[in-house]
């Protein structure tokens, strides 16, 4: 299970598809399993929140455009 976790967080933690994120193994020792879903969740969190801003500065960005084509 800690491992699937860690190859979880390595997927959260990408900017890009093609980007390869490498996680020292030895927190597989170092961190116990609750802690991992914890640091998956926060990030998790922490992309959807991203997400969120990008697309209302997007929608923004759209609008003020869409005024100025008027």
């Amino acid at each position: 299970m800690k491992k699937q976790l860690i190859e979880e967080i390595k997927e959260l933690l990408k900017i890009n598809q093609d980007e390869v994120v490498e996680i020292n193994p030895k927190y597989l020792d170092y961190f116990e399993e609750e802690e991992l879903l914890n640091i998956k969740d926060k990030l998790e969190s922490k992309k959807r929140e991203i997400n969120k801003i990008s697309n209302d500065y997007l929608d923004e960005i759209y609008l003020k455009t869409k005024k100025n084509e008027l």
